[in-house]
């Protein structure tokens, strides 16, 4: 599930003041701004890891958690809901007898505690009388008492309701003026107050936090009826309130004038912006279907990456572990042992917990590991997969690469992905560089519609601008434009990568994974690429 789907699945419920249960309880906004006390987290971490050892655990580890999430929805002169939620219990996980057991409490009482780790120690013993082999957990050295928090400047929990809702107020106003018939502007901030513990010696405090500000800006040919929408072109990003500074050193501009971000966004100029791309729409010719060369802005590149790459490359898919949320994957172990030419030599993918300002950095994942960056492919060569805990041994690893996550105290921690990203180009180039060796090519900015298949070989992307290119220059705005890959195709296609100055990251604020469903968010970074002979086709055109 990305954000679309996300959007499409709890829009009418956030609209109409209900909460979805997975956000927890709703809560004034000044609760956001407060912290559970660590002693109290500590002492019933304590209480879990004896309670469980003491009931016959080999194993336990305890995560205290507190979820707040806030969201902010406008549509043009209105504020359509404001909605402030907190989720706060603790998760206790074992190995009994081999096997995995699991129980979780919202009580926060020492005493609850202690009898939901008994419970999952109950669990995982039952679990091991049809358990085949036992869990085998890579070894992780604890860390003793230490903390993390995302490097924020500016909370936004504690920035004034009104505030943002004059914020949005006034985009949707610009981009009103700007041309506009419809716009509908959205702030989501998340803050994760984690606490983790095990009986590996780990006493692990982390305070997270996340931001997005997207919005749909529609213009109307009254005369036909028809219609074209412009998505913003912000990223959601692991920062603070300070994102939407707007400062212009982080604006990147594009040979044709659109402006991309990079760390700071500035919703207003994007929603200005979007209003006339929204209105030029309308006059775009159709593109015509055929192979092109396709030059790739980072805004548009991140969603091939983590659907082409990021799944692909998650082990529990590779296994056939996991199928939800389209399927397991093509990338067997096989092709890793056989050194896979998944991409050309111009394509180093890695996986990154640490990146500044992405979404999924963090001092140490949901099993205690510090996490770190490695890279999945090197020169176009399949060389690794991410793994956890418990699946490090199947690919001969002595460690967890440190990518498990749950979005929630009482969900089950599980593989999730990384930070997955396409490296800058090793020699100088820019986007206008680039662009100037193209005889005949389609430029793409921003993310739209997609499908892939359940092996994540076969797909199609579409996007949010269009822009034709001939002889090295970039004439005029196409639409309806849609490209179609083969995995490893599409990869050994690409010809160059743009150098680290034009670096930028997007990705996904609720991606989704498992059984019962979790989401999980997770940037990827890229610099403008190029990828010769791509089928293209046209959207608009019908069969009939």
């Amino acid at each position: 599930m990305h954000r679309r789907d996300f959007l499409t699945a709890t829009g009418i419920a956030l609209g109409g003041g209900m909460v979805p249960a997975f956000l927890g309880r709703a809560i004034a906004a000044q609760d956001l701004q407060s912290m559970l006390d660590v002693g109290l987290k500590k002492r019933l971490a304590d209480a879990a890891l004896n309670a469980a050892t003491g009931a016959g655990a080999t194993y336990c580890d305890v995560r205290v958690g507190r979820y707040l999430r806030q969201f902010v929805i406008t549509r043009e002169a209105n504020v359509e809901n404001v909605v402030n939620t907190e989720s706060t219990g603790v998760g206790i996980r074992v190995i009994a007898g081999g096997a995995w057991g699991f129980a979780a409490t919202n009580d926060l009482s020492p005493e609850a505690v202690a009898a939901a780790a008994r419970q999952a120690t109950a669990i995982a013993k039952a679990n091991a009388k049809t358990q085949t082999a036992p869990v085998q957990l890579a070894p992780v050295k604890g860390v003793g008492e230490v903390s993390w928090k995302t490097p924020i400047v500016k909370n936004a929990m504690a920035v004034p309701i009104k505030d943002k809702a004059d914020l949005l107020l006034g985009v949707n106003a610009a981009a009103t003026a700007a041309g506009a018939d419809f716009v509908n502007s959205i702030l989501f901030l998340v803050n994760e107050q984690k606490y983790f513990a095990s009986t590996d010696g780990s006493y692990i405090d982390q305070d997270v936090h996340r931001i997005w500000a997207p919005m749909t800006v529609t213009a109307i040919d009254k005369a036909t009826g028809k219609f074209r929408t412009r998505a913003g072109l912000s990223a959601p990003m692991g920062m603070g309130f300070e994102y939407l500074d707007g400062n212009a050193k982080d604006k990147v501009v594009s040979p044709n004038g659109v402006v991309n971000y990079g760390m700071s966004y500035d919703l207003k100029e994007d929603a200005v912006a979007a209003a006339k791309q929204a209105r030029a729409k309308l006059k775009a010719p159709s593109v015509k279907p055929g192979k092109y060369d396709l030059v790739l802005d980072p805004s548009h590149t991140w969603l091939t990456i983590h659907e082409s790459v990021g799944h692909p490359t998650e082990l529990d898919r590779v296994l056939g572990y996991e199928a939800n949320y389209a399927g397991t994957s093509f990338a067997t172990l096989d092709k890793r042992e056989a050194k896979f030419q998944y991409g050309s030599p111009e394509v180093t993918i890695v996986a990154d917990k640490l990146q500044p300002g992405s979404l999924g950095a963090v001092g140490y994942d949901d099993e205690g590991v510090k996490t770190k960056r490695w890279d999945l492919i090197r020169d176009g060569k399949l060389v690794d997969y991410q793994a956890i805990r418990d699946q490090a041994h199947i690919l001969g690893k002595t460690a967890s690469d440190g990518c498990c996550y749950a979005d929630n105290w009482a969900s089950v921690q599980f593989q999730r992905m990384a930070n997955v990203s396409l490296l800058p180009g090793k020699k100088k180039q820019s986007v206008a560089d680039m662009i100037a060796g193209v005889e005949d090519g389609i430029y793409i900015i921003g993310d739209g519609s997609f499908s892939i298949d359940q092996q994540r070989y076969n797909a199609q992307f579409g996007g949010e601008l269009f822009y034709e290119i001939k002889n090295g220059k970039i004439t005029q705005q196409i639409e309806d434009v849609a490209y179609q890959i083969r995995t490893p195709e599409f990869w050994n296609a690409c010809v160059g990568v743009c150098d680290e100055r034009d670096y930028r990251l997007g990705g996904s604020f609720f991606d989704g994974k498992g059984q019962p469903a979790q989401v999980s968010a997770v940037s990827h970074g890229s610099s403008t690429a190029r990828f010769n002979g791509i089928n293209v086709i046209n959207t608009a055109r019908t069969l009939g």
